[in-house]
């Protein structure tokens, strides 16, 4: 699973890891939660990637209401072609979520310690998202955007804190997850894959990032157990 993460880099990076030119700026954030608006990439018809602000929960463009959203914050792997809520977004409407990092939480006593997890230095990273548009016809049919983040089984390193993991995908296979016109769902398959557990950093944070209203750059540093 992942439920909160956290995406600071500045423009300049965004532009360099993701093939983005111009991204606006965006607010470093620290504390990411679901129903959160939270920059995405995505390519147009013609493979030209921008920045898109999507609320995280992704609602099927087939939900009566769109709280539906809240239970939908990710998407197993192994199912993507099955699940009605979505398949469709699988095949034509596939996104990257970019971040420095996410959180998991391990009992420990009697608390649940949060950690946070990096991958590759400080860098930003894309994990794998699917989109979709949803309308709300009880609202003058107001449009939607809202995504999802896909997860795989974890590897070494991440198993000891939860049996799910975040897809992060490989840079040099960002344009076929993008790709538009890509819809051979066995080959997009072989991209959900964990990365290896070496490529893996984790370390105990303050409890503070319990609460998603604290929101500061402290929440990432290092914490001490003890």
């Amino acid at each position: 699973m992942c439920g909160r993460f956290a995406f600071y880099s500045p423009a300049e990076a965004v532009t360099r890891i993701f093939d983005v030119q111009a991204p606006p700026e965006i607010e470093p954030r620290y504390n990411i939660a679901p129903t959160q608006f939270v920059p995405i990439v995505r390519a147009d018809e013609e493979g030209t990637r921008g920045i898109s602000m999507l609320r995280w929960g992704l609602v099927p463009f087939w939900a009566k209401d769109k709280s539906i959203g809240n239970r939908m914050i990710n998407a197993r792997a192994e199912t993507l072609a099955e699940k009605p809520a979505f398949k469709n977004s699988f095949r034509k409407r596939r996104c990257i979520v970019p971040a420095n990092g996410f959180y998991e939480w391990k009992k420990q006593g009697s608390i649940k310690q949060p950690y946070f997890i990096g991958f590759g230095g400080d860098e930003p990273f894309g994990m794998a998202g699917l989109w979709a548009r949803w309308r709300d016809k009880t609202n003058n049919d107001e449009t939607l955007e809202s995504f999802t983040i896909v997860t795989t089984i974890p590897n070494e390193a991440v198993s000891a804190l939860h049996d799910r993991m975040p897809v992060i995908l490989a840079p040099d296979s960002f344009s076929a997850w993008l790709a538009p016109d890509e819809n051979d769902v066995d080959k997009l398959q072989k991209l959900l894959v964990p990365v290896p557990a070496e490529s893996i950093s984790i370390w105990p944070v303050s409890r503070r990032v319990n609460d998603p209203r604290n929101e500061e750059p402290d929440l990432v540093r290092p914490e001490s157990l003890f």
